[in-house]
C-alpha cells in the first residue's frame, strides 16, 4: 500500500547490479563512458564528457516495411556485442505498470528488422530479453514462456500449463505490488537453460470488481487477492532446458503455499540459482543455492527478526532487487539490520558467513554501485540528517564511510554510476531547488557544468516558505517535519494549519526534496490563502533512523503511528502560538487516508476536520503480504488489525470528514468505504462522500476526474477549514 501523494520528486537512478526486475534506467554505452537515449532521430549516444550527442541507430533503421514512421520506442536493449537491438513498443498497462507490448529486433549487421511473437496476439508480450549470445529472445505471452530463434523464426513453448491462475514468468496481482516483482524469468549465463518463477493462484480467492458504467448491464473483474489471514499463492522455481523443454524444479525446503520467494538469480558463470525464501510472516530470512541440473538446494545464510526482514535493498525503487555479486560470483553484498542498523555485509558463497562493512551507527538507504575495479562501494546515506541523502563510499573490504556529496550542498541526491565507475550522473533537489542533473566525475565528485552550484544559488535569492524542525512528544518521541508558512505572516495573528499525512512502513513525507510544503491536489495556492501545511514522519516511516525507529510498530500500525502523529500534532500547538487548534485539519491518501480516519477517530479533539482518499479502514481488507508482513496472522493475534482499523473508532467522530474512493480500486478496494460507512451510519454521523466511479486507487480515470477532485477537495477545506490569519 503506496501513498499516491508524492510530496518529493526522486529519479530512480539504476545501478549495475545484476537487477531481478530490469526497467527503464540508465542505457549505459559499453565503455561506461556514454548514455545511450532514444529521440525522434534514433538511438543517440550522449557522451557524458559534454562532446557532440551522435546517433547510433538511426530511426530510419527501425521503420517497419510498408510504413513510413519508426517504431515508436517504450524501451530498448542492445546485445552484449551491440550487434542487436530489442525494441520494445506499443506498451500495454498490467495493473500499475506498463508491462506487455510488442517486441521487435533490428540485427546492425544485416539490417533485419523482425518483430517478435507474431503468432501472439498483440501488445501481449512481456519480458523479452535475448540471449547471451544473442541468436534468440525469451518472453512471455499468455502466463507461459516462450523462445523465438532469430535465425529460423521458430517459437518454441518452455510451458504450456500457463492461465489466470497458474502464472508462468511473471507474478500474480500481490506479489507485484508488494514486492515489486514482475518480470519472472532468467536467462542462464550459458544460454541452454531459464529459471523461472511459477506462481500457482489457483486457491486463492478472486475480489469481483464490479463495473456499473462501461455497460447497461453491470460486469465484474475477478482479482485474484489474498486478504490477510488467507494462505498465499504457492511459489516455486523451475529451470527449463530451452532444448528439451523440460523443467527441473528446485528442491526449495518447507510448504510452497506458506512462503515467499521475492529473490531469484542466477549465480554467474554456474550452473546454480540463488533465492531468497521468507517465511510466511516474512520474519525470517533464508538464502539458498539451487543446483540446476538436479534441484538440489542448501541454505547458505539464515537471517530472522522479532518484527519483519526488510526484503529491499534500495528505499527509493517499488522493486526487488537482485544481486551485487562480487569475485565473479563468490560472494555477495546483502544488506541486514542485524545490528539495529542497516548495513552492508559481505557474504561468501564457500561459507555463507557475514562480514560487517559499514560500522556504525547510521543507515545505508541505498546501494547506489559495487565498484570492484576500484576496491569501492558507493552507496547512499544522511547520518546526520534522516530527511537528506548523501553518495558515500566504502572499501570493498568494509571500514569507514567517506562523504563523497558536496558539503555545501544540502538535500536529497540520487547516482547513476557508469559500469566503469568513473562517471555518475547526478540529480538534486531540496525543498526549495527544483531537480537539477549534472554529470560528474567520481571519486573527486567534479562537474564541468556547476549545475547544482547555479542552482542553489539562484533558489538560495527566492523567498523560501518551507521550514524543517523537530518536534518531541510527550512521548519522547522527535519526529522531523516541515512547515509551509502563509504568505505576509506575521506571527502575532492564528492561522489553520493542514497537516499532510502518511505515516505507515511504506512511505515517508518529509524528505528535504521538492515537492516538500506543496500540495498538488489544492486548487490554488494554499500558502496566499493563509494556511499553514504541515508534514512530520512518525515511528514506523522508512526514515533512516536505525532499526527500532522503523520496526517499533510492529502488530501495532494504527496505533503508535496514530499516537505519534497527534502527540506531534498537540506539541506543535503549544510551542507554536500562531497556529489555531480551531482550524485543525488533516488530510492522506492510501495509508495516508487510513491515518486521517485514525486521527479523526481516536483524537477527534485534536483534528477539526479529515479529507481521507481510498482509505483502509478494516486491514482485515488488505492484502495478506503488506498487511501480515506488519501485523502478525488474524489467526494469531486479529486483536491487533481490529486496534489499529479506523473503522473501530468510527463511532467517535466529532469533526467535518470528507471521504473519497474509487469503486474500481483493485489495490484498496472500495468494501472498505461501504465498511466504514455502515458504521458511521450505525452511529448517526453525518459526512460528505464522494465516490468515483470505476476509478482505480490513483482516481486519474476519465475525462475531467483530477479537476473535479481538486475543486472538491479544495472546496471543502475552504469550508470547513476556513482560510486566513486572525
Amino acid at each position: 500500500m503506496r501513498s499516491l501523494t508524492v510530496l518529493f520528486v526522486i529519479i530512480v537512478i539504476s545501478s549495475t547490479a545484476l537487477f531481478a526486475q530490469p526497467g527503464t534506467g540508465i542505457r549505459w554505452s559499453r565503455d561506461g563512458q556514454s548514455v545511450l537515449k532514444s529521440s525522434t532521430e534514433g538511438i543517440m549516444t550522449a557522451p557524458l564528457s559534454g562532446a557532440a550527442t551522435t546517433i547510433k541507430v538511426p530511426a530510419a533503421q527501425y521503420t517497419p516495411a510498408g510504413t513510413t514512421k519508426p517504431l515508436p520506442i517504450k524501451d530498448f536493449y542492445f546485445s552484449a556485442d551491440e550487434k542487436k537491438l530489442l525494441i520494445y513498443t506499443n506498451a500495454k498497462k498490467v495493473w500499475r505498470y506498463e508491462t506487455r507490448g510488442d517486441y521487435w529486433v533490428l540485427d546492425l549487421t544485416t539490417g533485419k528488422l523482425q518483430q517478435l511473437g507474431k503468432d501472439k496476439p498483440a501488445a501481449s508480450l512481456m519480458f523479452a530479453k535475448l540471449s547471451p549470445d544473442g541468436n534468440k529472445v525469451a518472453y512471455v505471452s499468455g502466463h507461459n514462456i516462450y523462445v523465438e530463434d532469430l535465425n529460423t523464426g521458430t517459437i518454441q513453448a518452455m510451458t504450456r500449463d500457463g492461465s489466470r491462475r497458474l502464472i508462468n514468468g511473471t507474478f500474480d496481482w500481490v506479489y507485484e505490488e508488494e514486492f515489486g516483482c514482475r518480470d519472472g524469468f532468467r536467462w542462464s549465463p550459458d544460454g541452454n537453460n531459464i529459471a523461472y518463477w511459477q506462481i500457482d493462484a489457483t486457491g486463492i480467492r478472486d475480489f469481483l470488481m464490479i463495473n456499473n458504467t462501461d455497460s447497461i448491464y453491470s460486469f465484474t473483474t475477478p482479482v485474484e487477492y489474498p486478504v490477510a489471514g488467507e494462505n498465499p499463492s504457492a511459489c516455486r522455481i523451475g529451470v527449463v532446458d530451452i532444448h528439451t523443454a523440460k523443467t527441473t524444479w528446485m528442491q526449495v525446503p518447507g510448504d510452497q503455499q506458506q512462503h515467499y520467494i521475492p529473490r531469484m538469480e542466477w549465480v554467474p558463470g554456474k550452473k546454480e540459482l540463488i533465492i531468497q525464501q521468507l517465511n510466511r510472516k516474512q520474519n525470517e530470512s533464508k538464502i539458498m543455492v539451487c543446483q540446476a541440473t538436479n534441484g538440489k538446494a542448501h541454505t547458505l545464510y539464515e537471517e530472522k527478526d522479532t518484527a519483519w526482514i526488510d526484503v529491499k535493498s534500495r528505499w527509493d525503487d517499488n522493486n526487488i532487487e537482485g544481486w551485487d555479486f562480487t569475485g565473479n560470483g563468490k560472494a555477495f553484498i546483502w544488506v541486514s539490520e542485524q545490528d539495529g542498523w542497516r548495513h552492508l555485509y559481505n557474504i561468501p558463497l564457500d561459507k555463507g558467513k557475514a562480514t560487517l562493512l559499514t560500522p556504525g551507527n547510521y543507515d545505508v538507504i541505498n546501494i547506489a554501485k559495487v565498484d570492484e575495479a576500484n576496491h569501492v562501494i558507493y552507496f547512499l546515506a544522511s547520518p546526520e540528517n534522516a530527511t537528506q541523502q548523501y553518495l558515500y563510499q566504502v572499501p570493498l573490504s568494509g571500514g569507514k564511510a567517506v562523504r563523497i556529496t558536496p558539503a555545501n550542498e544540502p538535500g536529497t541526491h540520487s547516482y547513476g554510476i557508469s559500469p566503469s565507475g568513473s562517471w555518475a550522473i547526478h540529480e538534486f533537489s531540496n525543498a526549495y531547488t527544483y531537480p537539477v542533473v549534472e554529470n560528474i566525475q567520481l571519486p573527486a565528485h567534479t562537474s564541468s557544468s556547476n549545475t547544482v552550484a547555479q542552482a542553489l544559488k539562484e533558489a538560495a535569492a527566492k523567498p523560501n516558505k518551507v521550514e524543517y524542525f523537530q518536534v518531541t512528544t510527550v512521548d519522547g518521541v522527535t519526529m522531523d517535519g516541515w512547515m509551509s508558512k502563509p504568505a505576509n505572516f506575521n506571527p502575532a495573528k492564528k492561522y489553520p494549519v493542514v497537516f499532510y499525512v502518511y505515516g505507515e512502513p511504506a512511505g515517508a513525507t518529509t524528505l528535504d526534496a521538492i515537492g516538500a510544503g506543496r500540495n498538488y491536489l489544492y486548487d490554488g495556492d494554499m500558502a496566499a490563502d493563509g494556511y499553514i501545511y504541515i508534514s512530520m514522519d512518525n515511528r514506523g516511516t522508512p526514515l533512516p533512523k536505525g532499526r527500532y525507529w522503523r520496526k517499533c510498530v510492529y502488530r501495532k500500525v494504527g496505533v503508535i503511528n496514530t499516537r505519534d502523529q497527534a502527540m506531534g500534532a498537540l506539541a506543535l500547538m503549544r510551542k507554536y502560538s500562531f497556529i489555531d487548534s480551531s482550524r485543525t485539519a488533516v488530510w492522506g491518501w492510501s495509508g495516508g487516508g487510513s491515518m486521517t480516519l485514525n486521527l479523526l477517530f481516536q483524537y477527534p479533539d485534536i483534528y477539526k476536520t479529515g479529507i481521507a482518499i481510498a482509505a483502509v479502514g478494516n486491514q482485515l481488507t488488505y492484502d495478506n503480504i503488506y498487511q501480515e508482513r506488519y501485523m502478525g496472522l488474524p489467526q494469531e493475534n486479529r486483536e491487533d488489525f481490529v486496534k489499529g482499523s479506523p473503522i473501530t473508532y468510527a463511532r467517535n467522530l466529532k469533526g467535518n470528514l470528507l471521504y473519497i474512493h474509487g469503486t474500481g480500486d483493485d489495490n484498496v478496494h472500495y468494501q472498505n468505504a461501504e465498511m466504514l460507512l455502515n458504521e458511521l451510519i450505525k452511529y448517526n454521523k453525518q459526512i460528505q462522500f464522494m465516490a468515483y466511479p470505476n476509478r482505480t486507487h490513483n482516481i486519474s480515470e476519465g475525462e475531467g476526474t483530477f479537476e473535479h477532485l481538486s475543486t472538491l477537495y479544495t472546496n471543502y477545506l475552504r469550508t470547513h477549514c476556513e482560510p486566513g490569519g486572525r
